[in-house]
This record gives C-alpha cells, structure tokens and sequence, in this order.
C-alpha cells in the first residue's frame, strides 16, 4: 500500500467517523424529543398534582432536541468543510459546556418533579 492510498483511507474513515457522529446528534435529539413527550404528555396522567410543571420540563426537552439535531448538522459541516481543508475541527468549548449545562438542568429538573409529585 503506498502513502497515497493510506491517505485516502485515513480522509475516508474519518469522514464515515463523521457521518456516524452526526447520526448520533440526530438519535441523541430523537431521544429527548421522546423523553419530552414521556414528560409532558405520559407523566401529567399518572400525577396528582399539576400539569405544568410536566409540561415545561416536556417543552425543555423538546427543545433540547431540536437544538442537538440543528447542531448535530452544523457541526458535521463544520468538521467536512475541515476535512476538505485538511484541518481538524474541536468542540468547541462553549458548545459543548452549553449542552452539559442544559442537560444537567434537566436533569435536576426532572429528579424535583419525580420527588415532589410522588403519589
């Protein structure tokens, strides 16, 4: 195998690599949009309490799905324009600590609403 072909095969596993990681944003954001529906549909009929807080953490995580399947997409452009530059393309930092924090806020979210409206 000359250098040629490793070079092509390195660019092409990296841009499968990348195609993966995108489907992954899409089933990460698919996911939260089924939490959202478990959270502000399915959860509101099994308490006694109010609906609106189920409905606020459903809309939460409805909206957090959406972002990660928008970004998901802007970020694989952003790593193929990189590629086709033959440059490598972070994270970056604010990204990823805007994603954890939402999350981590859901989450908190979500483990007031299973401890306060325990039947």
């Amino acid at each position: 195998m000359d250098a040629d072909t490793g070079v092509r095969d390195a660019t092409r596993r990296t841009r499968l690599a990348n195609e993966r990681t995108y489907l992954a944003w899409w089933r990460t954001g698919l996911t939260a949009l089924a939490v959202s529906f478990a959270a502000g549909r399915l959860l509101p009929e099994l308490s006694h309490g109010p609906n609106w807080p189920f409905e606020v953490v459903g809309i939460a995580f409805a909206v957090v799905g959406i972002v990660f399947m928008t970004y998901g997409y802007v970020r694989h452009r952003e790593v193929e324009a990189a590629l086709d530059r033959g440059e490598y393309e972070r994270l970056p930092d604010g990204a990823a600590f805007a994603l954890a924090a939402i999350g981590g806020l859901l989450g908190v979210a979500t483990v007031l609403l299973v401890v306060l409206h325990t039947t």
